[in-house]
């Protein structure tokens, strides 16, 4: 039953949000080898001044061993 959440900075659409879930859903099938019944995927918009302190310190430098897909940058 994998449940993913995706962290956006604000701005995009219903459209883009639809087809980042079902991108994501696609990848988890081929990938565990899942049904598509049990995904969910939920996607958060985050405004872009909130970024450091809601999404990169909680999720990402305070879970570092959870992250296998590491970003590129460091906050500023």
């Amino acid at each position: 039953m994998p449940h993913v959440i995706v962290k956006l900075y604000a701005g995009r659409s219903d459209e883009q949000k639809k087809r980042i879930a079902d991108e994501v859903t696609k990848a988890l099938i081929a990938a565990t080898g899942c049904s598509e019944g049990s995904v969910s995927v939920g996607i958060e918009d985050v405004a872009p001044s909130d970024w450091t302190a809601t999404v990169y310190e909680p999720d990402i430098a305070a879970k570092a061993a959870t992250i296998f897909k590491k970003p590129g940058y460091a906050p500023t």
